[in-house]
């Protein structure tokens, strides 16, 4: 089965950009409105970069959460591995008894 796309027109940092994708429109314009939201940030901590190195630094920006994310989501996992063998053992232990 054909997965069907949406458009959408949305606006970063004062252009307008048309945008096509998998996801529903609302999503890509939540995509949009981050990118918009970390571009701003930057521009007022440097407001004389061009909008080229704002965009650049706004995708490392993002790409940094990104990573933190999914290190925190690892760590999160392994601790959660851990605490299911634990409890199994603990679960085996007191069946057998």
């Amino acid at each position: 089965m054909a997965s069907s796309s949406t458009s959408v027109d949305v606006e970063i940092f004062g252009a307008t950009y048309y945008v096509r994708g998998e996801q529903d429109r609302r999503y890509l314009q939540q995509l949009a409105e981050m990118v918009d939201q970390k571009m701003r940030e930057i521009s007022e901590k440097a407001p004389t970069v061009d909008t080229g190195k704002i965009a650049i630094l706004a995708a490392l920006n993002l790409a940094d959460e990104l990573v933190q994310s999914n290190n925190e989501q690892e760590g999160e996992r392994v601790e959660i591995m851990e605490k299911v063998a634990e409890l199994t053992g603990v679960l085996t232990e007191a069946l057998n008894s």
